[in-house]
């Protein structure tokens, strides 16, 4: 039996959490939720390990899910380590998806706030889901971003 569980928030680890944060409410509509967060001491080096470590960052109100909704957690450490290169395959966190009207409108958004093309947009029928056109994109700092558009009739 499941534990009783809501879905709260997605984290990005930013470069810059200032710039990444607002391509997310410029490009998607996202709402700032105060306070910018700026945490540090014991407790935060005890949760993770790093010592001294020290957070920047915002919370982000997803768009569609009104004042209670989950959020887009974007935070900036102090020291980060180096990663490996993202990518829609990659194990782990792949991607951050928004359902968008107009597909190619949307990548051309993200195109002109600083963000760039993965691949192909394709339309693809899915038997008993029924008809998707996406594409993959990344934010300004290669974050991947698919964008979304089902035609369920």
């Amino acid at each position: 039996m499941p534990i009783s569980a809501k879905y709260v928030h997605t984290n990005l680890i930013a470069e810059n959490w200032k710039q990444l944060a607002q391509f997310y409410i410029d490009v998607f509509g996202c709402q700032p939720i105060p306070p910018e967060r700026d945490l540090h001491g014991d407790w935060l080096e005890a949760a993770t390990g790093v010592h001294g470590v020290r957070l920047q960052g915002t919370h982000l109100r997803l768009p569609g899910y009104g004042d209670e909704g989950p959020t887009l957690e974007i935070y900036q450490y102090s020291q980060t380590m180096e990663g490996q290169t993202r990518g829609v395959n990659r194990p782990g966190f792949a991607h951050v998806a928004f359902a968008v009207e107009d597909v190619d409108a949307a990548c051309q958004a993200v195109l002109d706030h600083g963000g760039g093309p993965i691949g192909e947009k394709v339309q693809v029928e899915i038997p008993g889901a029924g008809c998707i056109r996406f594409a993959y994109v990344a934010d300004p700092e290669g974050n991947v971003i698919e964008l979304q558009h089902w035609d369920k009739s």
